[in-house]
């Protein structure tokens, strides 16, 4: 069978050093894409993004799947997406990896018209830019989310008429603030599993009582849901934005006041899929992984 890399990382690879919490997530990932990448003649293999003892020129293509400790190593991973472009095709490309790693990102969507959540951009998360969030944005409570980062990773609430969460908890540099939703905590936050531009399959994510967080480590459940026409489009059109065909992304959105979805993240670097939430994405990647494995000609939209 023809070589795919499916790149993951160290804490998430079951080889002894893994140290990420739900780690198995990485698992349910692969038992899902190896049997259908195995039916388009494709063996698909996991291996360390920071491993130097791969050949990557001996893969056909390379796969960002699950690289989950890039965040805190951004530079390092960004010069390895870099050196795998150079040896196979790498998916997504690294100017996609480079633009999507930072969150400024959600600035050049809502230029290019996809629905957006207001905004702030922040140096730093203190009294001052606070303040000056709650006088252009009014409510109650905020949301404090690093530029860089992933997985809620020192993600904060910041309310109105009370102190400053304590500095281990806020954002370590720039960051951004926002309305905090109440559609996140009631209704939920609405996920798009796109590949080659095609949903997939799409779910609710819910947090766990008490919490606003819907991630699984922090005790987030998800649902599958049938998309509706209205909200389906609005994910595509933040999907649009990006201006060209991504092997695969996700787009989180929640409700805004007025009843649209507006982006919360788009998520092209490595998103876990929820293959449990839609079980046929191995098939749906894989068909897209075949129509899209040909040389690209540079786009240059994200450089």
């Amino acid at each position: 069978m023809i070589r795919t890399a499916f790149i993951a990382s160290r804490v998430t690879l079951p080889d002894g050093r893994r140290s990420r919490a739900h780690a198995v997530e990485h698992d349910l990932e692969v038992a899902n894409l190896t049997p259908a990448f195995a039916a388009i003649g494709r063996a698909l293999i996991p291996v360390s993004w920071d491993d130097g003892g791969v050949d990557w020129a001996g893969f056909e293509a390379a796969i960002v799947r699950t690289t989950w400790d890039y965040a805190t190593r951004l530079p390092e991973f960004l010069a390895a997406m870099d050196r795998i472009a150079e040896q196979t095709r790498l998916f997504n490309p690294p100017a996609i990896l480079r633009w999507n790693a930072d969150k400024t990102y959600l600035r050049d969507l809502a230029g290019r018209g996809a629905p957006s959540i207001p905004t702030l951009w922040a140096d730093r998360v203190d009294r001052e830019s606070v303040a000056t969030a709650f006088a252009e944005f009014g409510g109650e409570i905020l949301v404090a989310k690093p530029r860089i980062g992933a997985g809620g990773w020192r993600q904060a609430l910041v309310r109105r008429d009370g102190p400053l969460p304590a500095e281990a908890e806020l954002p370590p540099g720039p960051a951004l603030l926002q309305p905090f939703l109440p559609s996140v905590v009631e209704e939920g936050e609405y996920s798009f599993v796109f590949c080659g531009g095609e949903l997939s399959h799409a779910f609710v994510k819910r947090a766990a009582p008490g919490d606003y967080r819907v991630q699984p480590s922090y005790g987030g459940r998800e649902f599958p849901i049938a998309a509706g026409l209205s909200d389906l489009a609005l994910a595509q059109q933040v999907l649009a934005a990006i201006g060209e065909t991504l092997l695969y992304a996700r787009v989180d959105m929640a409700r805004l006041p007025d009843g649209r979805l507006a982006v919360m993240e788009l998520e092209a670097v490595e998103p876990f899929l929820y293959p449990a939430a839609g079980p046929q994405i191995g098939s749906h990647l894989a068909r897209a992984y075949l129509r899209l494995r040909a040389p690209a000609t540079p786009s240059g939209n994200m450089r």
